[in-house]
């Protein structure tokens, strides 16, 4: 059974830099396990790796999907795992998406396809009900998803309807129908940061995104007509530069409700991984640090870490 590793931890921990650097010492090729990283036209605003960092080392699954075609679990596992097959070296899984590390570690049921009619209809209510409305609706149809699901996420309340919608069974249902899991020993780095480390690196980041372009790539998504309510849409400051530039807000506020709302969804990410098993305790490294780079590291901990890949797989 091959090895597989697995770079993990909230946005802005520095996942993909240690991904790299790995993938150089060892040979390896980087699978992205980022949901918005997937799509072609947010380069910018989901801090993919650039054209010169992909030419340092083989990069699998970046900006792959028209923004104006939704991923999901399902579809990135398959394409994941067709990677991982031809990779000749080290498969080293990065990104934060919590979901999707679980669907390839633990399985995911076989769900249909959602046919265009559910996925209309789906798209339909949360654009004349809103998030909220939509919950309600998923309360009385298929109360066990529901009542896992926040009444804030439009995402995957709108993918719970569609299900039902298109099979007539909760989605909670088909995921109790895990696919077998995948046949690799996983490994996992998670990266856990001290939270004002995070929000100094968020700040940083998204000031470095609008000097390379965010507001561009967000006009142009505008441009292209694109369904407001799809994933692409709801990246982290594609709502909030919209806002701006519709005149909704001005760009200062803008940028600081980006902040914030990417600042709330590495909490949710932080405590996914600390409660998830990415992999057994004994494959498990855990790094209380943002990683900036390879020069990050004494050699001894360079050395040390090295050695646990090595080890562990």
């Amino acid at each position: 059974m091959r090895h597989a590793l697995i770079v993990a931890g909230p946005t802005c921990s520095g996942k993909s830099a240690l991904a790299l650097a790995l993938a150089r010492a060892l040979g390896g090729t980087v699978i992205n396990t980022d949901a918005m990283q997937v799509y072609r036209e947010l380069r910018v605003l989901t801090a993919r790796p650039s054209a010169a960092e992909e030419a340092l080392a083989p990069h699998r699954l970046y900006g792959v999907r028209p923004a104006g075609e939704p991923g999901n679990a399902a579809w990135w596992r398959s394409a994941a795992l067709a990677a991982m097959s031809a990779s000749p070296g080290l498969p080293i899984l990065c990104g934060g998406t919590g979901l999707y590390f679980a669907a390839l570690t633990e399985g995911l049921s076989d769900i249909p396809e959602p046919s265009e009619a559910a996925r209309g209809e789906a798209r339909a209510l949360l654009a004349e009900l809103g998030p909220a409305g939509l919950h309600q609706r998923l309360v009385a149809a298929d109360p066990a998803t529901a009542a896992r699901l926040r009444p804030q996420d439009s995402q995957r309340l709108a993918r719970a309807w569609e299900v039902w919608a298109n099979t007539g069974r909760g989605l909670s249902a088909w995921q109790q129908d895990a696919a077998a899991k995948a046949p690799y020993r996983f490994s996992a780095i998670l990266l856990d940061p001290p939270r004002d480390t995070l929000r100094a690196a968020i700040a940083g980041r998204f000031g470095a995104m609008l000097e390379a372009g965010a507001l561009d790539e967000v006009r142009d998504l505008l441009a292209a007509g694109i369904d407001p309510t799809v994933p692409a849409m709801r990246a982290h400051g594609v709502p909030e530069l919209s806002a701006y530039l519709r005149g909704e807000m001005t760009l200062p506020a803008a940028r600081l409700a980006a902040q914030q709302s990417t600042g709330q969804y590495t909490k949710r990410q932080a405590t996914w991984f600390r409660h998830r098993a990415l992999a057994a305790p004994e494959r498990m490294h855990i790094i209380h640090a943002r990683i900036a780079g390879r020069e990050q590291f004494s050699e001894r901990e360079w050395a040390d870490l090295i050695n646990f890949v090595q080890t562990a797989g």
